[in-house]
């Protein structure tokens, strides 16, 4: 896994072959060392990722979401439409920033 620490998120990207094994990892990583941040899981290797492979993130997500953290995910392979209320992903890095900027002045006006 690569690690890229920005002023207001950090993006974790993947260097394995198998997005579920990926999804498995950071189950594991994730609550030890990156809970208390904003992430943004970088997939674009994967551009025919499918549903049920997003779907192997969603405790996560959730996880990192009840804990008022962002959780973004980046693909271009994926039909944005079937993706769960409860998962953001966007296209770039650019735009998981810009989510997560969004989502932080959300939180600091309590919503």
């Amino acid at each position: 896994m690569t690690v890229t620490e920005k002023p207001t998120y950090t993006i974790l990207t993947d260097d394995r072959t198998d997005v579920r094994d990926f999804a498995l990892y950071l189950e594991n990583i994730v609550p030890e060392h990156y809970d208390q941040k904003n992430l943004v899981i970088d997939l674009l290797k994967y551009d025919k990722l499918t549903l049920e492979d997003l779907v192997q993130f969603l405790k996560l997500s959730n996880y990192q979401r009840a804990d008022k953290k962002s959780f973004v995910f980046v693909n271009t392979g994926i039909n944005y439409d079937a993706v769960p209320d409860e998962m953001i992903v966007v296209p770039t890095i650019e735009e998981a920033g810009d989510v997560i900027e969004m989502e932080e002045i959300e939180r600091d006006l309590g919503f």
